[in-house]
């Protein structure tokens, strides 16, 4: 999810580190944090495989600083993590939310469908986060009104999530 986003960014503008961290963290939000320790040792995988650059630019009140571009490389490859997610992006919803933040720059509708109809079908799964054996509990079986307002919250969720789908297949005339 850390190289998709910064790839993601990236391709929207060249940055610096710490406007990159930035707004990682902002998509990301409070769930996962980036930290430098984390965010750079990725910043230097990218641009060993060849998908960045980095380039010394003056600072605008202080030292120089350190600006990241994609790549033609680069955009090749935010362009296949768009159109091919791995299981876990479309079912993780952090990493959903990455791949989502950045679905636009996959310039091809039919493409873009087929990884939104992907989403959707894992959320029609029947699923939840509490069994009874292998079947699945539903809120309303749940005694625990703690548990139940889990799967409340998150079949709202998916609801919401659903109908955008639907609405945004239907726009792209998929």
């Amino acid at each position: 999810m850390l190289e998709l986003a910064i790839l993601g960014f990236l391709y929207d503008a060249p940055l610096h580190g710490y406007e990159l961290r930035k707004r990682i963290s902002a998509l990301t939000g409070h769930v996962r944090p980036v930290a430098e320790s984390t965010l750079y040792p990725a910043i230097k995988r990218l641009e060993k495989a060849g998908l960045l650059v980095r380039a010394t630019e003056p600072g605008a009140v202080a030292a120089p600083r350190h600006v990241l571009r994609l790549t033609d490389e680069g955009r090749l490859e935010l362009r296949h993590r768009r159109a091919e997610p791995d299981e876990r992006d479309i079912t993780d919803e952090n990493r959903w939310f990455a791949v989502l933040a950045f679905l636009r720059h996959l310039d091809d509708a039919p493409a873009q469908a087929a990884v939104l109809r992907r989403r959707m079908a894992f959320l029609e799964e029947p699923a939840s986060f509490f069994y009874d054996g292998d079947r699945p509990l539903r809120a309303e079986e749940l005694d625990d009104p703690f548990r139940r307002g889990v799967l409340t919250i998150a079949r709202a969720t998916s609801r919401a999530e659903l109908t955008w789908l639907r609405d945004t297949l239907e726009s792209l005339g998929g």
